[in-house]
C-alpha cells in the first residue's frame, strides 16, 4: 500500500502531449474524417467551418476546428422529462413552488398518488448532426479573440488554449451565442487589476459579478435538464450544474482556462457535486465555486473517494474504450470526456482487492463503491487479473465497497473495509466470540454535546422508532427500538462489521459507522 499526493502539473503534461500528438497540426486526418461521416446530413456544416479557416495565416484556428470536430461526438444536448411508476409523464415545473419544502410536499403528493417519481432521458441532440457552421465559427472566432487580446491569458499554450477555453459548452446544456456578450460586458475588467496579467485576479473580479445576480436554488435539484444561457439570464438561478456552467460561460469569454471538476458520489454524505477550477502559469489548478466563491477561499465541504475533471477532448482510458467480457457497465462511468485528478485535492491510495468468492466468468472489471445516499454506489474501475483488482489513486480515511455488475445492477463481492488515512486497508469482518453492548447517539456526524459527568447527550428523536442494521453480505437487521432521549443500548451485537442506524420512514442518509471505544466512528 502507497501513500501519495501528486501535482496537477505532471498530469497536465502528461494529457497534453498525448492531445498534441493526437492533433498534430492539422489533426488525424482518420479521426477527423470519422467524425465527418457521423455527423451524416450535417457534415456540410462542419465542411463550411474548416472550409472557413483553410486560408493562409489561419493554421491555428484550422487546428482549433478540427480539434473540436475530431472530439465532439459524444456532445449533445439532452432533455429529461418526470415520469409515475408506470411511464406515464407528469408535467412539472420547479418555479411553480415558492421553496425547496413546498416542491418535496408537491412531490410526495405525486408519489402517493401515482408511484415512484423519476426523470428519463427525453431527446438527445447530437452536436455532430446539429451543430451549425456560423455558431462554431462565432465560438472559435471569439475564443481567439480573447486569448489574443486579455493580458492574463498570454501563458496560455495552444493545447491549453484547445481543452480550456476553446470549447463551447459546459454539459449538457442547449447550444447558444453567450461569448459575445460576456467578452462586451467585462471589457473593462482589466482596469479594475492590480495586476492585469494574473487569471486568478480577473477570475476573482468576474466571479463577483456573477454572484451578485446569480443565485443556487435548490428547487433546481429537480430540473434535471440542464439550463442554457438564456434561461439562466432569464431566472438568474441554478443547481451546481448551472452555476459552474454560467461561469465557464463568463470566464471562457475572457480567456480564462477554467472548466469542472466534479465528485460523482460523496463519500462520507449523500448527493455530488460539481465545482469549477481554472488553470493559472505554470500549470497549476486552482478549485473554486462559480457563483459563490473564489479561488484561493474555496474549501470543499465532505470527503473525497474520486474527483473527475471534464474534457472537451475524448479520453481513450476510460472504461467506455478498453476491451471488456460486459458491454454493460455503470452509466456515469460510461463517460467519454472526464480524466481522474483525485490526487490534485487529497492524499490517495492505491488498492489491491483480491476476491475471495469465484468471479464469473462473463467478468473482467471490479467496482468500488462508495456509501451515499443508503445505497453503495460505484466510484472507480479495475480490470481482475488472477482473481485481485488494483483501483488506482482512492481517496483516503473512507469506506470502501467492491462490487461487480450484474444484470445491470451493482452487487456487493467482498466485505466492506476503510482505507485508512495512513493507506492500511481494514476489512470489516464479523469476530467470533460474544457480542457487545452499543449505545448510540445520532444517525449522522456531528458534534456532540456532553452533559457535565461526561455523558455524551443523545440526538435522537425522542419517540421516533430506529432501527440498527450490520453489514454482513448485505445489511442485516439487528433490532429496532424507540428513542427516549437517552443514548439508544443494544447488548449482543456483532462486533467489528460496519453499522447503519436507520430512523424509520427515514430519507435514507443517515450514515454508516463504526464501534471504537464504546463511541459511533462516522465514515
Amino acid at each position: 500500500m502507497r501513500l501519495r499526493h501528486s501535482t496537477f502539473a505532471s498530469i497536465l503534461a502528461m494529457f497534453l502531449s498525448i492531445l498534441f500528438i493526437s492533433m498534430g497540426m492539422a489533426g488525424d486526418v482518420s479521426r477527423l474524417e470519422k467524425a465527418l461521416e457521423a455527423a451524416g446530413e450535417n457534415r456540410a456544416e462542419l465542411e463550411t467551418v474548416l472550409g472557413h479557416y483553410s486560408g493562409e495565416g489561419l493554421e491555428n484556428e484550422y487546428a482549433a476546428a478540427v480539434f473540436l470536430i475530431e472530439n465532439m461526438e459524444g456532445h449533445s444536448y439532452v432533455t429529461y422529462n418526470y415520469h409515475d411508476s408506470s411511464g406515464q409523464e407528469i408535467p412539472f415545473d420547479v418555479l411553480a413552488y415558492p421553496d425547496f419544502d413546498s416542491l418535496l410536499a408537491a412531490v410526495r403528493v405525486i408519489e402517493n398518488k401515482r408511484g415512484e417519481f423519476d426523470y428519463r432521458r427525453n431527446r438527445t441532440a447530437e452536436d455532430l448532426t446539429s451543430i451549425c457552421a456560423d455558431f462554431l465559427i462565432e465560438q472559435i472566432d471569439y475564443a481567439f479573440r480573447a486569448w489574443r487580446e486579455k493580458p492574463w491569458a498570454q501563458f496560455l499554450t495552444f493545447e491549453e488554449f484547445c481543452e480550456f477555453v476553446l470549447p463551447y459548452r459546459g454539459s449538457n446544456e442547449p447550444l447558444e451565442s453567450w461569448r459575445g456578450f460576456f467578452f462586451e460586458k467585462f471589457t473593462d475588467i482589466p482596469g479594475q487589476m492590480s495586476d492585469s496579467t494574473d487569471p486568478i485576479e480577473a477570475a476573482s473580479l468576474i466571479n463577483n459579478d456573477v454572484m451578485s445576480w446569480f443565485l443556487f436554488d435548490p428547487r433546481y435539484y429537480f430540473h434535471p435538464t440542464d439550463q442554457g444561457f438564456a434561461e439562466m439570464m432569464r431566472n438568474k438561478m441554478g443547481r451546481c450544474e448551472d452555476m459552474t456552467n454560467i461561469t465557464i460561460y463568463a470566464m471562457r469569454a475572457n480567456g480564462l482556462a477554467v472548466t469542472s471538476d466534479f465528485t460523482p458520489f460523496w463519500a462520507n454524505s449523500g448527493n455530488n457535486h460539481a465545482w469549477n477550477a481554472i488553470l493559472t502559469p505554470g500549470g497549476k489548478v486552482i478549485p473554486f465555486m462559480g457563483a459563490e466563491q473564489n479561488p484561493g477561499s474555496y474549501r470543499l465541504a465532505n470527503k473525497l473517494a474520486k474527483v473527475y475533471r471534464k474534457t472537451f477532448a475524448v479520453q481513450p482510458g476510460n472504461l467506455i474504450f478498453q476491451e471488456r467480457k460486459q458491454d454493460k457497465i455503470p452509466s456515469w462511468l460510461g463517460g467519454k470526456n472526464y480524466v481522474d485528478v483525485t490526487a490534485d485535492y487529497t492524499d490517495v491510495a492505491d488498492v489491491a482487492v483480491k476476491f475471495e468468492p469465484v468471479i464469473p466468468d462473463s467478468v473482467d472489471i471490479a467496482y468500488l463503491c462508495v456509501f451515499n445516499s443508503g445505497e453503495w454506489r460505484a466510484i472507480h474501475w479495475a480490470r481482475i487479473d488472477n482473481a485481485v483488482a488494483i483501483f488506482g489513486d482512492m481517496g483516503v480515511g473512507i469506506a470502501y465497497l467492491p462490487a461487480l455488475y450484474l444484470d445491470e445492477e451493482m452487487v456487493p463481492f467482498g466485505p466492506p473495509f476503510i482505507l485508512s488515512e495512513t493507506g492500511d486497508v481494514n476489512p470489516l469482518l464479523r469476530r467470533p466470540g460474544d457480542g457487545i453492548t452499543v449505545e448510540l447517539v445520532s444517525t449522522t456526524s456531528r458534534k456532540q454535546k456532553v452533559s457535565t459527568d461526561g455523558i455524551v447527550e443523545s440526538s435522537l428523536t425522542p419517540g421516533e422508532t430506529y432501527e440498527l442494521m450490520y453489514w454482513s453480505d448485505g445489511w442485516q437487521s439487528f433490532a429496532k427500538s424507540k428513542a427516549t432521549g437517552e443514548p439508544l443500548k443494544f447488548d449482543n451485537v456483532p462486533s467489528g462489521v460496519l453499522y447503519w442506524l436507520v430512523a424509520e420512514n427515514s430519507d435514507k442518509e443517515e450514515r454508516v459507522f463504526t464501534i471504537k471505544d464504546g463511541r459511533q466512528v462516522w465514515w
